[in-house]
């Protein structure tokens, strides 16, 4: 894999035509709108192909799979364009593999609402090795809130893909409630009616592990909470049990969101763990990068400390954010969009994207109706350099916040770096 960045007057046709690759193929693993338009400083993922097939009359998608001895799920994430459906025509021609070894293998666990499109969701499956429905909340008297996730996990079991349940202290406004998580963790009754409710919706609706991720509770228990994973590990063996981390760099962190997250404590408690490194650059808060790399490997550092690396799954931001300028704290508010839309934005004002090194991400300032805005989001370079730790570090794989967005680079950068488990 290469990845190239866009200099003024390049084409579509010009790059492909420089590296030896196929501009529509180049175009459908960047997300390129039909019409080839760039903007300088853009990011093109470069994958030269080493085996192409032609479909025959009469073939199926399973029957070529199994020709070349490849999984029908690597043959979606190698053909972005199938959209994880096996529909296909005479003439057609597909990739079987590119070239270029791959770093190695990694879990991947992405999460998704339950009004996702069925489109979107059935394209990103395939790169994913769990989904995580979101989420089975807490009510007020301690049971579980319902989730329509019937859709999600139809199309998840279709295509391979594992099915992680989410509990989370969610409430009925969709906000992380301390209150719900102290109820739960002080009484003992409640927990373990609590476990058995989530033990009876897994095995129902047959979900193979559970995500926990109970946000903003109070120092004062940090070791209950350490024990209600255990509880669960214990009960719910072996399916496995993953407890997400708020991002920490060190044990003592002051602040409602990290006092409660004991990592030592929860890492020996859970099979696994997510580390939540994103929303540096949040919705309220000064424009800059979602996940600066130097913020993210201190958790990483951090994390790894304490926890074995097998056991860590690294927070990865697929959004980005779109600040109006000036920034008034208080009062600005930032709107979360897709890193597709934030190329399309760049495209559409004639905005040069910039990288800052340092935070090894990109961003790009435009006017639009007399108005300044300021955007930073993820392309082929930052997520790279996020993707590139997992090997770098023997960790177990990434976490994706979250695939409710479009972003079919970020697939193609996924795809080239590691085989999907």
């Amino acid at each position: 894999m290469e990845i190239h960045v866009v200099r003024p007057g390049e084409t579509l046709y010009a790059i492909a035509g420089r590296y030896g690759v196929e501009p529509g193929l180049l175009a459908e693993q960047n997300g390129v709108a039909e019409d080839g338009a760039l903007a300088v400083g853009q990011t093109l993922v470069i994958e030269r192909v080493e085996t192409f097939h032609v479909v025959q009359p009469g073939q199926t998608l399973d029957a070529i799979a199994r020709a070349y001895g490849v999984s029908l799920r690597a043959l979606y994430r190698s053909n972005y364009r199938l959209g994880g459906q096996p529909l296909i025509r005479p003439g057609e021609r597909l990739v079987i593999a590119y070239e270029g070894e791959k770093l190695g293998s990694a879990y991947t666990n992405g999460y998704a609402y339950p009004f996702i499109s069925r489109e979107l969701l059935s394209a990103q499956l395939p790169y994913m090795s769990d989904v995580t429905p979101f989420t089975y909340g807490i009510t007020a008297q301690g049971s579980l809130l319902d989730l329509r996730d019937g859709m999600i996990l139809e199309e998840a079991a279709r295509l391979g893909t594992g099915a992680l349940m989410h509990l989370s202290t969610l409430t009925e406004e969709d906000t992380f409630s301390s209150q719900r998580a102290e109820m739960v963790l002080t009484d003992l009754s409640l927990q373990e009616s609590l476990i058995d409710e989530v033990e009876q919706t897994m095995a129902q609706k047959g979900y193979q592990g559970l995500d926990v991720d109970f946000e903003y509770i109070p120092g004062a228990y940090r070791e209950a909470y350490a024990a209600f994973i255990r509880r669960l590990q214990e009960r719910l063996n072996p399916a496995p049990v993953i407890v997400a981390l708020a991002p920490k760099t060190y044990a003592d962190q002051p602040g409602l969101l990290y006092e409660g997250h004991d990592y030592a404590l929860l890492g020996a408690a859970a099979d696994a763990v997510l580390l939540m490194t994103y929303e540096w650059g949040y919705t309220y808060g000064p424009p800059m990068a979602v996940a600066p790399l130097p913020n993210v490997e201190a958790v990483l550092r951090y994390a790894l400390s304490v926890i074995p690396s097998e056991k860590i799954y690294l927070g990865i931001p697929n959004y980005g954010y779109d600040w109006p300028l000036p920034y008034r704290r208080g009062e600005t508010k930032a709107q979360s969009i897709s890193n597709q839309r934030a190329v399309e934005l760049a495209v559409e004002n004639r905005a040069e994207i910039e990288f800052d090194e340092a935070a090894q991400s990109p961003y790009f300032r435009y006017t639009r109706d007399g108005a300044v805005h300021e955007v930073w989001f993820e392309d082929a370079r930052s997520m790279s350099a996020k993707l590139r730790l997992i090997a770098r570090r023997g960790l177990r794989g990434a976490g994706y916040w979250n695939l409710m967005r479009p972003y079919p680079q970020g697939w193609t950068v996924l795809n080239a770096l590691y085989d999907v488990l």
